[in-house]
């Protein structure tokens, strides 16, 4: 509706005219002046960072120094490199039949948020019957993305035979945290395997966490050396319950389901193996 010209007008702002700010005009027709995109940011230099920080009025100076000098290095601040060493899995496993076993699977890195140096190892055993598998593999890791990790190097296996492995891989991470890794092998004998991880981790409080973990190998051929038959050769499922005492180490109790399929099975039967064992493992989660 029209304005009553009777009714009081509003009074101005005092210091303010609209008029004369860039991009305004206040009878209504088109802006007069440069636009605000238009106008120069200014060229004086920023302000330094604060030096005071209010942590170091309840906590040790020093430690929270070297705690904001952490917190930098992991998000590339400096190009300064850092390492970190975990075992993943260091546990006994107990099975039925008096066939109790070791397993070990970790790795060590050093580098920055884009280019690594990585070092893998995994591995078993059986009480009283020595190492049955063991390799280590060094590669170089390249970041492809926010979450994923491009792997290239060798793996050196050595049991049950020697063999030396040429290794194209990956690292991701899917959401709702599901960590998955995947690796192709190319032996020095023309052997073609391949092998697929991935684990949840399931927080029911701050420092229980259930993790339920799968890992797949596969074979293109039969290598009767190895013991390995052509297509999916095993597959281990376990479900472990860790308890971190810290982030840095972990005590863990759980269940581990492991099979051998198709030729690797077959294998496995005529030297009197078996072909499939369910063990209750009792290990430790550990980095640093």
């Amino acid at each position: 509706m029209p304005a009553d010209p009777a009714a009081p007008k509003p009074a101005a702002m005092p210091g303010v005219d609209h008029g004369s700010m860039p991009g305004m005009k206040m009878d209504g027709g088109p802006p007069s002046g440069p636009l605000l995109s238009e106008i120069e940011a200014p060229k004086a230099a920023p302000p330094p960072p604060p030096a005071d920080h209010v942590a170091d009025r309840f906590f040790s100076p020093a430690a929270m120094a070297g705690a904001r000098a952490q917190l930098r290095r992991e998000h590339g601040g400096g190009g300064v490199p850092y390492s970190k060493v975990m075992a993943d899995l260091f546990e006994y496993q107990a099975r039925s039949g008096g066939t109790d076993g070791y397993r070990w699977e970790g790795e060590a890195w050093f580098g920055g948020d884009i280019h690594r140096l990585v070092l893998k190892s995994e591995g078993e055993a059986t009480r009283g019957e020595g190492v049955e598998s063991a390799e280590v593999q060094a590669l170089y890791s390249r970041a492809v993305g926010v979450y994923t990790d491009v792997q290239v190097g060798v793996r050196q296996d050595f049991e049950p035979r020697r063999r030396t492995y040429a290794t194209v891989g990956f690292e991701t991470l899917f959401p709702y945290w599901f960590s998955v890794e995947g690796a192709a092998f190319l032996s020095n004998k023309g052997e073609l395997l391949g092998r697929v991880e991935g684990t949840y981790d399931l927080r029911l409080t701050n420092r229980v966490i259930l993790q339920p973990r799968a890992e797949l190998n596969f074979a293109a051929q039969d290598t009767r050396e190895t013991q390995t038959g052509s297509g999916l050769s095993n597959a281990e499922l376990g479900l472990r319950l860790r308890y971190e005492v810290r982030r840095e180490f972990a005590p863990y109790v759980g269940i581990s389901w492991d099979r051998q399929f198709g030729r690797t099975a077959d294998f496995a039967r005529a030297r009197g193996a078996d072909t499939e064992a369910t063990s209750v493992v009792f290990g430790i989660r550990a980095f640093f």
